[in-house]
């Protein structure tokens, strides 16, 4: 065997490594995504968070799945959607993304074209920790039902919790728009 001084010392650097101050593996940043309670759990050596999210909006989809981080950006604006901005991007599939919002008053609920939105402040902490120790993200669940809303005859709309039974009551059943 030609090769074996060399596995033989390489056997003995991994085992002895710890010894002369080869640094452990790196841990990851775990991120786990709810679409059921619309909410993001955070394990990292630096913490454990639980922050409210908006993902997917009826009519759209956010991925399910195992992913890992395929670009990071401070900054991005989406050439998609109208220039929107999307600060503390993670990118983990195509164009969808882990980002900042300025909307805060929809987190908890689905509100995006698909990506996972998180307030500013929290996709800062999330950005600045996947960018040191690398992350692992779960997508799973099922959205909320998204609500319908009825009209009368004078335009009069409302929300109720789920579709009722179709009625000739003069009241004409209609999600919102998709």
């Amino acid at each position: 065997m030609r090769h074996a001084p060399f596995l033989k010392l390489l056997f003995l650097m991994i085992s002895l490594g710890p010894f002369f101050g080869a640094s452990p593996a790196q841990a990851l940043v775990r991120i786990h995504i709810d679409l059921s309670g619309q909410r993001m759990q955070v394990d990292s050596d630096r913490g454990s968070y639980s922050w409210p999210i908006s993902t997917a909006a009826s009519g759209y989809v956010t991925p399910r799945g195992s992913f890992a981080p395929t670009s990071l950006q401070r900054m991005h604006y989406s050439r998609k959607y109208h220039m929107s901005p999307m600060p503390y991007s993670i990118f983990f599939l195509g164009g969808y993304a882990i980002h900042g919002t300025y909307a805060t008053a929809y987190l908890g609920r689905p509100a995006s074209h698909g990506c996972v939105r998180l307030s500013t402040e929290h996709a800062a902490t999330l950005f600045h920790m996947v960018q040191a120790e690398g992350a692992q993200i779960s997508i799973s669940g099922s959205p909320p039902r998204t609500p319908y809303y009825v009209q009368d005859g004078n335009g009069r709309r409302g929300r109720v919790a789920a579709a009722p039974a179709p009625a000739d009551t003069g009241f004409f059943l209609f999600g919102p728009p998709q």
